[in-house]
């Protein structure tokens, strides 16, 4: 039997100041309606198949704040406020973060979210530009449309929703005042949906600690030095095991107020354990943990390797498939590794594939791993753990057919079984013993995301002598001060503001981060009477280069090569380089690093530039290119090229009109040695003066999407006149 356990964790940082009770970021409000119940309501319609959903603690707390009516979100109450009564700066506000959703798959979705979009761009996302362009009306259509491009897809199917979507744009203030009230309906179902799952038997829900923290770098920062000997530390060494125990704790004692039972399972902060941890949890009644296949590598000294397909090999696939059981002097733990490749290609590859395509590689690479083992175990366990909410954006209607296609398969098969953590400890009879511990996470087996650069040991750094502070005054504080400051320590512990610190991960809300961190780092002093250090006023993270676009100035006739670039041949092209950091997610594969496209008279011209050199080995590189007709009722063209490059060799595979099939590729012009550069006439495309066209390049090994640019959306090219592109503003 093929026992496959399924753990979605769903996270969002503490976003809530707690001295003026205002959320920073709307993340949590945003991904609970779109997210955290359609994943637990789907296993409705599939009783059989059991999973473990992992609901951090500070995300219960925050989605119950919500509910209660008692958040204060500035960005609901700009989504709120009649638009004739915005004031200017709420205005760009709403401008500024009004459209932080997926362009493609979110915003575009609804026509009328997606013009207003386009309308916010041609300004060169301006907002003071912006801000002229916005009617009142635009604003109550952007109120309206920003909050339902996030609604779940089970509540698109609520009445009132489906009229509102269907009524498409002119939005009444009844309308706004609807779509928010039904907003407030819909939050409150998420925690009593999970609840009702695991009362039934469908769900079992873990926990981790309370606001998230990397807990063996609060038991001690040198445990960072354990698993990468040599990593820069911060100056002062952060050692507060007992605030370890107290995370857990609390997010232990919540999950019993909340769902009527305690946890039997812990996903520690981004899987990061060590010895040390693991007896905190032990001594507390946890159960079970997991991490990643990395750590178990590293504590049996084993590298699963894989063959060119993304298998394991039968010896690592006997040892990673199996609970282990861990055991030194009085703590004991069950434990479960996660397979990172079949959790990562649910997280950055099936979204650029067919629902049914993509269903069906999993399912059979799911049983490759049980025909690795062969007849040496009759029962396999195949551990999938992945964030249960961000990868979702980039899938069409939110991954709900590749979802239920998964599913289903599993359901009808009878050598396999989706299971919950529990179920599986209870149907394994022996356990592999594990009698030491190395210190990682999930993330290459180390903690070097949130330690060892200097933004990462600047902020351990600021928070040890925050800390250090409240062991000396707090004694002399009241008891409410005394709490509150308290609790910003616990909140600062929190593993995502070194999330986005350092060189690994980026994005739009940086600014926010870094200065709600500081925030709770401030509040600790302030709650205790004392002004906070004049450090916490500059900000900690560094200037990093952000995802940049220009759009067509002028018509390129450049020279289809693939050589060297040369400069003059693009002048006056559009450009999108991209952001590699841009992400809530870690693991994806960049190999790509921006394009040029633009139009003359006759051609549409493309030009690919990658990170370093061109990649080894055999790739297929896609180009997908759409027309869209300047009147919406007329019919659009797609076209699609597919470059085959094997043994350093190009050619084009096909060159195919989706909507008819036909082959083309004689009409293409293709290059690759540095660069790859190709031109296509625009009567392939129908394209007529006033059309838009637009285009995305992507990266495919084995089948298998790798990346692409651009991440999100298209590039646009607008076809007009040589004199018009110079003189555009769009």
């Amino acid at each position: 039997m093929i026992r496959v356990v399924f753990l979605w964790h769903m996270h969002q940082p503490y976003y809530k100041d707690l001295v003026t009770g205002e959320y920073r970021l709307p993340w949590t409000r945003l991904h609970a309606l779109k997210d955290y119940y359609g994943m637990v309501k789907l296993l409705e319609e599939f009783p059989n198949v059991h999973q473990t959903f992992n609901l951090v603690p500070s995300l219960i707390a925050q989605i119950e704040d919500y509910v209660a009516g008692s958040a204060h979100d500035p960005f609901l109450e700009v989504a709120s406020k009649p638009a004739a009564e915005l004031s200017p700066a709420e205005r760009r506000f709403a401008l500024q973060y009004l459209f932080q959703a997926n362009h493609t798959l979110m915003i575009g979705r609804y026509p009328r979210y997606r013009e207003l979009f386009q309308q916010f761009r041609s300004t060169g996302e301006s907002l003071d530009r912006a801000l002229s362009y916005f009617r009142p009306q635009d604003l109550v259509d952007l109120q309206v449309l920003s909050q339902i491009a996030w609604f779940d897809e089970f509540f698109l199917e609520d009445k009132d929703v489906a009229a509102l979507i269907r009524k498409e744009r002119g939005y009444s203030r009844d309308d706004q005042v609807l779509a928010l009230a039904k907003q407030k309906e819909f939050l409150a179902q998420v925690l009593p949906a999970y609840a009702a799952a695991a009362k039934r038997g469908g769900i079992e829900i873990s926990t981790s600690p309370f606001y998230h923290p990397i807990l063996p770098l609060v038991c001690d920062t040198d445990q960072g030095r354990v698993s990468s000997p040599g990593l820069a530390l911060p100056q002062q060494r952060f050692r507060h095991p007992e605030d370890a125990e107290e995370q857990l704790r609390r997010g232990l004692d919540l999950h019993q107020r909340v769902f009527g039972v305690r946890p039997q399972g812990v996903w520690p902060s981004e899987g990061s354990v060590s010895e040390e941890v693991i007896a905190i949890a032990h001594k507390l009644g946890v159960q079970w943990m997991a991490t990643d296949e990395g750590v178990l590598g590293r504590s049996i000294g084993y590298f699963f390797h894989r063959d060119g397909e993304g298998r394991l090999l039968a010896d690592g696939a006997d040892k990673l498939y199996t609970l282990y059981r861990y055991q030194k002097a009085e703590a004991v733990m069950h434990m479960l590794f996660r397979d990172h490749t079949l959790s990562d290609l649910i997280g950055f590859v099936y979204a650029g594939m067919p629902a049914a395509a993509a269903a069906n590689h999993l399912i059979h690479r799911i049983k490759d791993c049980a025909q690795a083992i062969g007849s040496k175990r009759r029962d396999v366990m195949v551990p999938i753990i992945l964030d249960g909410e961000n990868a979702w954006e980039y899938y069409p209607q939110s991954g709900r057919e590749f979802l239920r296609r998964v599913y289903d398969a599993i359901q009808r098969d009878r050598e396999m079984e989706a299971v919950t953590v529990s179920e599986a400890i209870t149907r394994q009879s022996q356990f592999p013993r594990l009698d030491s511990l190395v210190p990682g996470s999930w993330i290459n087996a180390n903690f070097n995301v949130w330690i060892g650069a200097p933004e990462d040991n600047r902020a351990w750094d600021y928070l040890s002598s925050a800390r250090d502070f409240y062991a000396r005054t707090a004694a002399g504080a009241s008891e409410p001060a005394r709490r509150l400051a308290f609790e910003e320590v616990l909140i600062a512990e929190g593993s995502d503001w070194n999330w986005w610190y350092g060189p690994e991960h980026h994005s739009a809300n940086d600014r926010d981060f870094d200065e709600l961190y500081r925030k709770h780092l401030s509040n600790i002093y302030q709650a205790l009477g004392a002004s906070p250090p004049d450090y916490l006023a500059q900000p900690i993270a560094g200037a990093e280069a952000r995802p940049y676009f220009t759009p067509q100035t002028a018509y390129i006739h450049p020279r289809i090569e693939g050589a060297a670039v040369r400069y003059f041949d693009w002048i006056g092209a559009a450009m999108y380089t991209a952001d590699r950091r841009s992400s809530a997610m870690h693991g994806k594969q960049f190999l790509l690093d921006s394009v040029h496209a633009g139009v003359d008279e006759k051609f549409v011209y493309g030009r690919l530039d990658f990170i370093g050199e061109v990649p080894e080995g055999n790739f297929e590189l896609v180009v997908n290119l759409e027309r869209q007709p300047r009147a919406a009722k007329e019919k659009g063209r797609e076209l699609r090229l597919d470059v085959t490059i094997a043994d350093r060799a190009i050619t084009v595979s096909k060159l195919t009109s989706g909507e008819e099939g036909v082959a083309l590729q004689d009409l293409a012009q293709v290059r690759l040695l540095k660069v790859f550069e190709f031109r296509l006439p625009l009567y392939a495309l129908d394209a007529a003066q006033g059309d838009r066209v637009r285009l995305r390049f992507s990266l495919w090994r084995d089948r298998l999407p790798i990346d692409a640019l651009p991440v999100e959306g298209w590039i646009e090219l607008q076809l007009l006149s040589d004199e018009e592109l110079r003189a555009a503003t769009y």
